[in-house]
């Protein structure tokens, strides 16, 4: 009897599944992940694949990872609205996936945060050459700054080369006199050590 009890209570509890991803909340097939908070970093990587029904929309999300719903063949909708998407090179995933969709009338409030250029954009919508052209400045902007770094490290190794060729000099020099003092030293002596000779003898 206990444990018909304990079966049938369980049987109630279909918000807590093995499958649910944390901080999302689950039922059947449905996965709500409206407003946890979610950031780029925290989104799971995976879903069930028998998910139907997805929430993800009032987060802090800038793209999808390419290819998170590749594979939930049994998904109907998505809801993606209230988050800062970003439509640069990264959203392009999502963009792709939105254009397949049956029915993008669903996701007409999916819309660009930034850049300031495509603010208020339905990413549905978006030309690839206009996502293209954010990942091309983008691109540009670390081709700069990879060039700036690899100038100071050029000029880094200039400088230090020129300072072991500096002090190579310097030693060359210091042992030439040290030499040179040797030399005179032991000429020196020798006229010495003879007259000490002649004198003894």
């Amino acid at each position: 009897m206990n444990s018909l009890c304990c079966f049938f209570i369980l049987s109630l509890l279909p918000l807590v599944t093995p499958d649910c991803p944390r901080p999302c909340r689950c039922a059947a097939n449905i996965i709500d992940c409206m407003s946890t908070d979610l950031t780029d970093d925290m989104i799971p990587l995976s879903f069930a694949a028998s998910t139907t029904k997805l929430h993800l929309n009032n987060n802090y999300l800038t793209f999808i990872p390419k290819g998170l719903f590749d594979n939930l063949h049994n998904l109907q909708a998505v809801y993606l609205r209230g988050n800062p998407w970003e439509c640069t090179c990264n959203i392009l995933y999502l963009r792709s996936w939105l254009q397949w969709q049956e029915n993008r009338t669903l996701y007409r409030d999916v819309v660009c945060s930034s850049p300031a250029h495509l603010q208020g954009r339905i990413i549905t919508y978006l030309s690839e050459d206009e996502i293209i052209s954010t990942c091309q400045s983008w691109y540009c902007g670390v081709a700069l700054v990879a060039q700036i770094c690899l100038f100071f490290f050029i000029l880094v190794q200039a400088i230090l080369l020129l300072l072991v060729v500096f002090y190579i000099c310097r030693f060359q020099r210091l042992a030439k006199e040290a030499r040179r003092t040797m030399a005179e030293f032991y000429e020196n002596v020798g006229p010495w050590e003879s007259a000490r000779k002649n004198s003894m003898d």
